[in-house]
């Protein structure tokens, strides 16, 4: 491990004021809070056409200059982005507004994976290829999700036309119905992604290109994901007296948050869930949730 040295240690910590006072002023500029103004809402389509049109309008190299200027007089000037980097891709966050998110990535092109599958990760995204890289868009759709969703029955994804990309090219993508994988590229890309919270379906649903089957499903619901977090802490640490709380989460909207509850429930105590176990037997709206609660308490009634 490379120790810093004591001449850049103090560079660093001298330039943590600098890097401060940058993006609160970058933050403050008119071209930053105009674009926030534009991306306030709630109605999904809406916002995402505001979003296309900010891509299409904003200046991004100037929007970013007086970061690149500070970056270029001061090495350690840390700009005010989340970043992340893997073997293909280099992004960085450039808008975090409360409903919508955008985001600027150079990809090689070159190094594109092929992977077996394909996600609809739920969200609507809207995309300028700045640099398109003579890459071509590959598409698929599938039905959205209802509420009575079963992975038992869920249909297969579709295949739709590809489209081969230009240089300035914006595109959305419905991702509640929509997968989209880039591929043939014979150069880098860069790209704009304006990514919209707003309206977002509660699953992720992933597919095999091969032959469209679904293959998993994972929520996307942060707060449902933070629920199932914190009643897995109250079963493991004993808390008995919790049970109004689990009883609460097992009336969830999301019937995989509802099922998750009624688990946990009963692993800290069988016999106070059990009411409530035999009530989504008899009539929870989810089918799957209906047929887990008949199994869990048949096996309750005749134990191994």
């Amino acid at each position: 491990m490379h120790r810093l040295g004591e001449t850049a240690r103090d560079q660093l910590i001298a330039a943590r004021p600098l890097s401060l006072g940058i993006a609160r002023e970058w933050r403050a500029s008119e071209a930053y809070q105009a674009i926030l103004r534009a991306l306030e809402g709630e109605e999904p389509e809406a916002l995402a056409g505001a979003a296309e049109r900010i891509l299409a309008d904003t200046d991004w190299p100037g929007l970013i200059a007086p970061l690149r200027e500070a970056l270029a007089a001061q090495p350690f000037f840390e700009p005010p982005f989340r970043v992340s980097r893997d073997a293909v891709r280099t992004g960085a966050v450039l808008i975090d507004a409360p409903k919508v998110s955008i985001s600027m990535s150079l990809l090689d092109g070159a190094r594109l994976p092929r992977p077996a599958t394909i996600v609809f990760p739920g969200y609507i995204t809207a995309t300028r290829y700045l640099k398109a890289g003579g890459a071509t868009l590959r598409r698929w759709e599938v039905d959205p999700l209802a509420p009575d969703f079963s992975a038992a029955t869920a249909t297969p994804a579709r295949p739709l036309a590809s489209l081969a990309l230009s240089d300035g090219a914006i595109l959305r993508c419905d991702g509640r119905i929509r997968a989209q994988l880039l591929g043939g590229a014979s150069g880098p890309i860069l790209t704009v992604v304006a990514t919209i919270r707003a309206g977002a379906a509660p699953l992720i649903r992933e597919y095999r290109i091969a032959d469209g089957a679904l293959v998993r499903v994972a929520s996307a619901d942060e707060a449902a994901s933070r629920t199932e977090m914190l009643l897995t802490f109250l079963r493991r640490s004993g808390r008995v007296d919790a049970s109004a709380r689990f009883d609460a989460a097992t009336r969830d909207a999301a019937f995989h948050t509802r099922w998750t509850a009624m688990r946990e429930w009963l692993g800290l105590d069988a016999l106070a869930a059990l009411p409530r176990l035999t009530e989504m037997a008899a009539n929870d709206p989810h089918p799957e949730v209906r047929t887990a609660a008949a199994a869990t308490l048949a096996r309750m009634a005749c134990p191994a």
